[in-house]
């Protein structure tokens, strides 16, 4: 599956705000500086799509993109060591979770987590509230060009490892790269079996 069109929407802090069709959402998130505006622009095949900066926390808004007029694609803000006050931080945080536990059209969320560094306390601290929430979710491995091959096989053993201490079973899993498009196409084809499913229902 390759996206034809991808047109940005609306941004926005509030939920209300979001588009009112009821087109399925797929949102992407992760911690500050992950990659995510990297791989959502390597998915919609336009560098420009989403900003990408060398300052993690750029992202400050719920921002909808609608893919191939069927379906949109959402980029939340990231959380973690983004420079920004405690006070602009709870903002951000109450946005996230108002989108995440509200937000009825959200379909999947996928959680962003850098392969190249052990497993972080705020990833797993974050997909838990998830599981605890019943939100469904994917963990998305980004900058596996920058490993060699034992190596991340080395990594993502170790995650899953501490994963199944709190766990029952490893939730669907991507292993990504926006420089070489690794992934791109095992996201797309996700998306587009989890579409063909709810059409059916």
């Amino acid at each position: 599956m390759e996206i034809k069109q991808v047109e940005f929407v609306i941004s926005n802090t509030n939920i209300a705000k979001c588009p009112q069709d009821k087109k399925p959402e797929y949102a992407f998130i992760g911690r500050s500086n992950v990659g995510k505006s990297s791989l959502i622009n390597c998915l919609a095949n336009n560098k420009k799509l989403a900003h990408t900066s060398s300052k993690p926390g750029k992202t400050q808004l719920i921002n909808h993109f609608i893919v191939d007029e069927t379906w949109y694609l959402v980029d939340l803000p990231g959380y973690g060591y983004a420079k920004v006050s405690k006070n602009s931080r709870q903002k951000f945080q109450k946005m996230i979770e108002d989108y995440i536990l509200e937000r009825p059209n959200l379909i999947n969320l996928f959680v962003l987590i850098d392969s190249r560094i052990p497993p972080q306390q705020i990833d797993l601290e974050f997909m838990e509230w998830l599981g605890e929430n019943q939100v469904p979710f994917s963990m998305v491995y980004t900058k596996i060009d920058k490993l060699k091959s034992n190596q991340l096989n080395k990594n993502l053993h170790t995650y899953h490892k501490k994963m199944l201490e709190s766990w029952a079973e490893i939730p669907v899993y991507f292993a990504t790269s926006a420089e070489t498009g690794a992934g791109k196409t095992e996201i797309l084809s996700y998306i587009a079996e989890i579409n063909r499913k709810l059409e059916v229902n």
